[in-house]
């Protein structure tokens, strides 16, 4: 195989599979693997991994040889975290191992940029963090080390207690956040390579405004911005990273002004150029764009409609070419095209059925052979 191979990128599809109080339906079967066009945005379906409980959220390592996924079972006692070994060719998944995650409804998970550690967040209660870490052959070790977080905020239905929502390690890896929609906080971690610990970062981390809940968190790829997407109040805010330490610097609102309907605020991305920002809308089912400055500063560009309902998460594939959206509730994933020099989304028409669709990651491999088949469910 020489360099000079074309190459393809592999999009894996996290899906729920049973209901949950927060899913209005669960058709998905488990982790369903596609191949991205990378001319037009098509996604030829390659393979479907059962036998895997709501794997809700997902994440592949650097080199792109194994995938890990949660179980998010909310109503069991605890979550699970499995490993998969990834075939390049077929698209296929083999399981490795799995391990409990130490706390219920486990919402994210997150590798190091050495594939030597996973991060779990536990939303539904338990440890708030759990650390595991990667064996040689890609398979998870019992969990390290686990934190727990205590307080509680202003929304009586929503922040009673911790709610930890993603582990996002800093472009250093020498960091760990954790946003706490429970607490409105995002607390920052020393990450212990040697010893598989988290160490409290001093100061520990940042309050947002009350009744915010911090969501999900993006790092510029300079490492000295970090955009924090907050669910009860669909803001986003900006910060300046700088050795753990994080201060806001501005906060900007996800949801168009004229806007009254019902709506939750969900994913964050930053396009790999470091000049856009993009984040997602659960009820006006949008994703927003913003321009992103030299001082990290955010200037607003526009909102694309996501053509479905409940874009629970979304992703921009590794050229920053195309942005998929998938939305939960209308059982599709929507294909953008992302203008590398406005940051506007396009719509390209592509519209790619599949069940109860949650999560999105992707990686690019040399390509070995062509896709097998289209998805046709």
């Amino acid at each position: 195989m020489s360099q000079s191979s074309p190459r393809r990128t592999l999009v894996f599809v996290g899906t729920y599979t049973r209901p949950e109080p927060h899913v209005k339906a669960a058709s998905g079967k488990g982790i369903y693997t596609f191949e991205l066009d990378r001319a037009t945005g098509a996604l030829s379906f390659l393979s479907l991994t059962e036998n895997i409980a709501s794997p809700s959220f997902l994440a592949v390592d650097r080199a792109g040889r194994y995938l890990y996924a949660i179980s998010e079972v909310s109503q069991e006692p605890e979550g699970w975290l499995s490993a998969y070994a990834i075939d390049r060719e077929t698209g296929g998944l083999r399981f490795i191992n799995r391990q409990p995650t130490h706390g219920s409804g486990p919402a994210y998970v997150s590798v190091d940029a050495t594939g030597r550690y996973a991060f779990v967040a536990n939303y539904g209660g338990g440890e708030a963090v759990a650390m595991f870490p990667i064996r040689p052959d890609g398979g998870l070790e019992p969990a390290s080390h686990t934190v727990r977080h205590q307080g509680s905020s202003v929304n009586p239905d929503r922040q009673t207690s911790p709610h930890p929502h993603c582990t996002v390690v800093d472009p250093s890896n020498r960091f760990l956040l954790v946003a706490d929609l429970g607490i409105d906080r995002i607390v920052c971690y020393r990450i212990d390579h040697d010893a598989g610990k988290l160490a409290p970062c001093d100061p520990p981390g940042v309050s947002a405004d009350p009744g915010a809940g911090p969501r999900h968190i993006a790092f510029h790829p300079n490492g000295r911005f970090v955009y924090n997407i907050q669910e009860l109040d669909s803001r986003i805010t900006a910060y300046a990273f700088d050795n753990g330490r994080m201060e806001a610097l501005q906060t900007v609102p996800a949801l168009p002004d004229d806007f009254s309907g019902q709506s939750t605020a969900a994913d964050i991305r930053v396009h790999p150029n470091g000049r856009f920002v993009y984040a997602s809308n659960r009820g006006h089912d949008s994703i927003v764009a913003y321009a992103i400055d030299e001082s990290g500063r955010l200037s607003y560009i526009a909102h694309q409609s996501t053509r479905g309902e409940t874009p629970r998460n979304f992703n921009l594939d590794p050229g920053g070419g195309f942005l998929l959206a998938a939305n939960q509730d209308s059982d599709t994933i929507v294909t953008f095209r992302v203008d590398g020099t406005t940051g506007v989304l396009e719509d390209t028409g592509v519209v790619t059925n599949t069940p109860t669709p949650v999560c999105i990651e992707m990686s690019s491999y040399t390509h070995l052979q062509p896709p097998e088949t289209v998805l046709n469910l």
